[in-house]
């Protein structure tokens, strides 16, 4: 698993790339990748194209972003979602919280 962040030069988005299996074992290095930076990004982009496994703790990872980002009105992007990874997206109703491309 590898988990990486990105801020935008003028420091209004964070991007995420996640790689490989997006489980438990992510969990500390997910919220590294959006606690440890010196920003507050008003955006959010979690690109989930490496992402090969999401299980149900990546989607409570996903909620406790939200929760950190603002709640209702954070603006969270997961882009580049494979058919399984947005399969478990659209079954857990996903798409009510999230943009999701």
């Amino acid at each position: 698993m590898a988990i990486t962040s990105q801020a935008s030069d003028d420091g209004q988005e964070l991007t995420i790339l996640i790689q490989g299996r997006f489980d438990f074992g992510a969990h500390q290095e997910f919220r590294d990748a959006y606690e440890r930076i010196s920003t507050s990004p008003k955006r959010y982009v979690i690109d989930l194209k490496g992402a090969t496994y999401l299980d149900s703790s990546a989607l409570g990872m996903l909620l406790l972003l939200r929760d950190h980002a603002g709640g209702e009105s954070a603006a969270i992007s997961l882009i580049n979602c494979s058919p399984d990874v947005r399969k478990i997206l659209t079954i857990s109703n996903f798409e009510q919280l999230f943009r999701i491309s």
